[in-house]
């Protein structure tokens, strides 16, 4: 695929959690932790993650995303699973896990903080996110990276109609701008559905709800994938 044109004048718009920072490893610890208390005598730890997986899913549209959230889950998973008498103290032990990510040091991704103020000076850059609105504003506070972006917006869902209110508020030129993630759900498909180009970075720990197949990529020059963030200078 050849590279994206240099010019001064794209939009990047930029996800956040696990594109930017870690987010999602601390997620997966905070579960691992949940399993080992849980301590199921029947149900592999595979078969009590399905179950939390559905939790999660079916619980994304009523109470969004973010770690209190992610803690509600954990406490109506054990309540659905534990073996013994439920105990206050119990439920509020399992809470914790997913508190305690409040709590927890941003960490940007290699490379982003130095590309950032790179590409701040050739193009226009945005922030996108979604989740809790508090957490997810002080995460960006807390990152460091806020000053390199001319507009930061959380939304509670990434959909097409998000994207779309993004080009109308902003007033971009879609065929110039560029949606950059890690969430072939969140950020690279419906980016593309919406009319955007979009680069897909992998995550190794990108959250298993967020994977998808990528479509709507057929026009040549739609899809950029890359392994790494700095690879961004490369194309832009």
């Amino acid at each position: 695929m050849p590279p994206a044109s240099r010019t001064p004048s794209q939009h990047l718009i930029f996800d956040a959690d696990d594109t930017l920072w870690e987010n999602n490893v601390y997620f997966e610890r905070a579960i691992e932790e949940f399993l080992d208390f849980l301590d199921h005598s029947s149900l592999t730890r595979r078969e009590a993650r399905v179950v939390l997986d559905e939790i999660e899913r079916a619980n994304a549209g009523i109470h969004g995303y973010g770690s209190r959230a992610f803690a509600r889950n954990l406490r109506m998973c054990y309540e659905r699973l534990a073996e013994r008498r439920l105990d206050e103290n119990d439920l509020r032990a399992v809470m914790a896990f997913g508190e305690r990510i409040l709590a927890q040091a941003i960490e940007p991704i290699a490379g982003v903080p130095e590309t950032l103020a790179v590409l701040a000076e050739r193009h226009d850059l945005t922030l996108l996110t979604k989740g809790h609105a508090e957490e997810q504003r002080r995460k960006i506070d807390d990152s460091g990276l806020a000053g390199y972006f001319r507009h930061a917006e959380i939304v509670a869902e990434k959909d097409v109609a998000a994207y779309r209110a993004l080009v109308t508020d902003l007033r971009l030129d879609s065929g110039r701008a560029w949606m950059i993630g890690n969430s072939p759900k969140s950020d690279i498909n419906p980016a593309l559905a919406a009319g955007l180009h979009a680069v897909f970075i992998p995550h190794a720990a990108t959250w298993r709800l967020e994977h998808a197949e990528i479509v709507g990529a057929e026009t040549p020059g739609r899809l950029l994938t890359l392994e790494r963030f700095s690879a961004l200078l490369e194309h832009f």
